[in-house]
C-alpha cells in the first residue's frame, strides 16, 4: 500500500524551493500543481531536470493535504540522503582501485525492498545503487531504516531514466546484466567479475523490454519448477553474493 506520510522534511513555496536548490540542498521529489505556470515554475522545472529530481503533477487537493501553508503550487520533499551523478559514481569507484559492481532498479518502487536491497548490496561489495527517477521509489525514513544504515554509506546515483543509465553504463565499459527468467544463462555460468551492473527489475512485471533488448546477457537463478518465485530482495542478495564469490576466488 502507497502511503501519503514519508515522513521528510517539507520545503513549501516557489521562492524557498528555488532558494534551496541553489544552494545544492538535496531534494527527494517535488510535487507541483498541474496548472503552474510563470517565470520561476520554468526555472524549478530546469533546475530539477539538471538534478535529476522528480517532479509530480497534482491536483491541488494532493498539496492541501501535504501542508496546510500557502503553497503557491509547489511542495517538495527534502532528501534524507545524498545523491551523486552516476558518471561522478563510476569514475571514483574506479579512481580507487575498486572494480564496480553496481545494482540498477528498474521499477522497483516498495521502499522497503529498496532498503533491503542496499542493506545486501553494501554487504557483498556493490559500491553503487542506481536509482533512474523515472521508475524508483523515493527514499524515505522507512526505506533508511530497513537498510540498517547502508543507503548513508553506498553510493546513490539518480539517473534520468533507465536507459540514460544503460548509456553511461556502456560508455565506461560496464557490463550489463539482467536478471531474467526467460534465457539459458544460469546465474552460477555467468562472469560477474569484471566490472558490471545487475538490473534488478519489479516482482510482478519483471526487467524492462529496453533493458531486455539492450543488456550484454540476461541471467536467470535456477530454481525449483515447482516453485519460481523470490522477493526482489532476495533474489537481488543471491545475485550480488554470486558475484561476491566470484571476485573472491578470483
Amino acid at each position: 500500500m502507497k502511503r501519503d506520510n514519508r515522513s521528510l522534511p517539507l520545503i513549501v513555496g516557489r521562492k524557498p524551493l528555488l532558494e534551496a536548490l541553489k544552494q545544492g540542498k538535496f531534494i527527494e521529489k517535488i510535487f507541483m500543481l498541474r496548472t503552474a505556470t510563470g517565470e520561476e515554475v520554468n526555472t524549478l522545472k530546469k533546475l530539477a531536470k539538471d538534478k535529476n529530481i522528480p517532479i509530480s503533477l497534482v491536483p491541488a487537493e494532493k498539496l492541501n493535504k501535504l501542508t496546510r501553508v500557502e503553497h503557491q503550487g509547489v511542495v517538495a520533499w527534502t532528501s534524507l540522503l545524498e545523491y551523486v551523478e552516476l558518471q561522478e559514481g563510476i569514475s571514483h569507484v574506479v579512481e580507487q582501485g575498486g572494480t564496480p559492481l553496481f545494482v540498477m532498479l528498474d521499477g522497483v518502487t516498495d521502499v522497503r525492498n529498496v532498503g533491503a536491497i542496499a542493506r545486501t548490496a553494501l554487504c557483498c561489495g556493490a559500491q553503487a545503487l542506481i536509482l533512474p527517477v523515472s521508475s524508483s521509489a523515493s527514499l524515505t525514513e522507512e526505506a533508511v531504516k530497513t537498510s540498517a544504515g547502508a543507503l548513508n554509506k553506498i553510493l546513490l546515483c539518480r539517473t534520468p531514466s533507465v536507459q540514460q543509465a544503460m548509456d553511461v553504463l556502456k560508455l565506461n565499459g560496464i557490463k550489463i546484466c539482467g536478471s531474467h527468467m526467460d534465457t539459458n544463462l544460469p546465474l552460477h555460468k555467468a562472469d560477474l567479475t569484471v566490472p558490471c551492473c545487475i538490473v534488478m527489475g519489479a516482482e510482478d512485471k519483471g526487467i524492462s523490454k529496453e533493458v531486455i533488448k539492450r543488456a550484454d546477457e540476461l541471467i536467470h537463478i535456477p530454481m525449483s519448477s515447482e516453485f519460481d518465485s523470490l522477493n526482489v530482495s532476495v533474489a537481488t542478495g543471491m545475485m550480488l553474493y554470486e558475484a561476491q564469490r566470484q571476485r573472491i576466488l578470483e
